[in-house]
């Protein structure tokens, strides 16, 4: 679930200023340097477990394309069912299952 340098780049200082600012207080286990490195978990954790003004500025911040992709590339157990739900209503106004351990 990384991204490119390449997309890296593209982003805007606002853009990179919010995810320095999540990376801080979603990613609480990891150095903000490590957390940086993968962009898209932070925005996974800010859309799973954010607070209100954070999801807003999110959403203003960063096009619907990229948090959808966020959710394409969802590891098992980085959303809750409610975030999950939430945010495809959202974003593409269906809800596909999410993702799941496949046990033997």
């Amino acid at each position: 679930m990384m991204i490119s340098s390449e997309e890296k780049t593209n982003m805007n200082e606002a853009q990179n200023a919010f995810l320095l600012h999540a990376a801080k207080r979603y990613i609480w286990w990891e150095t903000t340097t490590g957390a940086m490195a993968y962009p898209q978990r932070v925005l996974a954790q800010v859309m799973n477990i954010g607070i209100w003004n954070d999801m807003c500025k999110l959403v203003e911040l960063f096009p619907t394309q990229e948090l959808l992709a966020v959710l394409s590339k969802a590891e098992i157990g980085q959303f809750n069912e409610r975030s999950w739900n939430f945010w495809h209503v959202r974003l593409a106004d269906k809800t596909p299952p999410m993702p799941k351990r496949i046990t033997s």
